[in-house]
């Protein structure tokens, strides 16, 4: 049974007439558009405790402190936002008018599309909450890349989004999947691009983050998602801004952790190739999911995502930053990096996949033309790839650039992907690496 979704001026109403949901707007950036929904909805006095938007940066680092990075629109920003805004509710709001409130902190700090259309829209979007009242506060944040090529529906989407976020918070935070499905109500898929998503407190006992960025990714709400070490969702930009970039491919269903002497040797060839700066590398394995959807008529439902998670966290427990997408296509994920305008990249994948791209029976009508649009995508964005070697078990042959299966029409444009170095085989390995890839 489909639930109901109600429309975003009933849903601020439904907020506004809640005895106990009462808090604060803090907003910088796309104008109050959030806080607007609620005073058209009518009733908003019942809710609102006070609404204010520091666009000056003098006025916000008085109120909010200095931002060391220079960055305003930052995940650092929004929490210190979110601080110092739940702080004062509690040290303002006392005594037996409140005492049956739980309250709310929201903020958003956001950079619009500019007059000269030369920036990325987007934003952090958070909310700090108390499920009960005097309870320990709960806090979702996540990032929001606008899609819409103006302004004010740009300012109109983060309305929306940011009143399905305290719907959310207050209505759906027993059952996390519905919350973050529920982000995306009365918005079209085109409009806004949800890359991260983060949540924690007592509302939140047994939710995991891996899951719920994977979540994302099942609903199209995003293309990829990004854990550090620790498991911590990470915002692409932040990590991989101008870096050199390295990634090893492995699919979630491969049953052993991935060859990392292959890889390490790898990285040293990237490393030498492109003439890496000290400090400057990003080190990354990607999780692919491509054989978990093999059917294109599966439902998010239909998936394991918790083990599709369990296999995250083991890579993320491995020491690495993990990228998990559903990128069948290595040009795919080159396009996804390349909004974090990288100085380089370097993937490191097996040869059996450039086998298939490289053989025409693999492919329909107009090889010809896929192929051209895969290898502009490719490299085109000075990406290079480093081929793991393959031992055929029938032949006991170990498979390289140099003896692997090429279609005639595909030969002329692979050899001239090798002779100028775009891609190359990993080098110096031993038989016995080779056996275990």
């Amino acid at each position: 049974m489909e639930r109901e979704i109600l429309d975003t001026k009933r849903k601020a109403l439904k907020i506004n007439l809640d005895p106990r949901i009462y808090g604060t707007f803090a907003e910088i950036g796309a104008g109050q558009e959030v806080s607007r929904n609620f005073f058209n909805a009518g009733a908003a006095s019942g809710t609102v405790a006070k609404t204010m938007s520091a666009y000056d940066m003098t006025f916000s680092d008085a109120i909010y402190g200095a931002e060391a990075s220079g960055r305003y629109v930052s995940q650092n920003r929004l929490l210190q936002m979110l601080d110092h805004e739940f702080s004062l509710l509690n040290e303002r709001l006392s005594g037996e008018k409140y005492e049956s409130r739980t309250f709310f902190a929201f903020a958003d700090t956001v950079t619009t599309l500019n007059y000269k259309r030369t920036n990325e829209p987007h934003g952090w979007v958070g909310i700090r909450f108390q499920s009960e009242p005097g309870g320990l506060p709960n806090e979702i944040f996540f990032h929001v890349r606008l899609l819409d090529t103006d302004v004010n529906m740009q300012q109109r989407v983060l309305g929306i989004i940011g009143v399905n976020l305290l719907y959310a918070a207050f209505y759906h935070h027993e059952n996390p999947q519905l919350m973050v499905e529920s982000l995306a109500d009365n918005l079209t898929i085109d409009s806004v691009e949800i890359d991260l998503i983060s949540v924690k407190g007592p509302a939140f006992p047994n939710t995991n983050n891996i899951l719920l960025n994977l979540y994302m990714i099942m609903k199209d709400f995003s293309a990829a998602a990004i854990f550090d070490s620790d498991g911590h969702p990470r915002q692409a930009k932040d990590l991989l801004y101008k870096k050199d970039i390295m990634i090893l491919r492995t699919k979630y269903g491969q049953k052993s952790l991935p060859n990392f002497n292959l890889f390490n040797k790898a990285t040293d060839q990237f490393k030498r190739t492109n003439k890496v700066a000290e400090g400057n590398l990003a080190v990354m394995i990607e999780v692919l999911l491509t054989n978990v959807l093999t059917d294109a008529q599966e439902t998010p439902d239909d998936v394991d995502l918790e083990s599709v998670a369990k296999r995250t966290q083991e890579m993320c427990d491995t020491g690495n930053t993990v990228i998990v997408s559903n990128f069948t296509r290595h040009n795919r994920l080159a396009k996804y990096l390349d909004r974090c305008k990288p100085k380089s990249v370097g993937l490191a994948t097996n040869i059996n996949n450039l086998k298939f791209v490289f053989n025409s029976t693999n492919f329909g009508e107009n090889y010809s033309g896929q192929l051209l649009s895969y290898v502009n995508d490719m490299f085109s964005k000075n990406v290079r790839l480093f081929a793991y070697p393959f031992l055929d078990k029938k032949t006991n042959e170990v498979i390289t650039t140099a003896n692997m299966p090429v279609t005639p029409e595909a030969k002329p444009l692979f050899d001239f992907l090798l002779i100028n170095g775009y891609i190359t085989d990993i080098k110096d390995y031993s038989e016995d690496e080779v056996k275990t890839v």
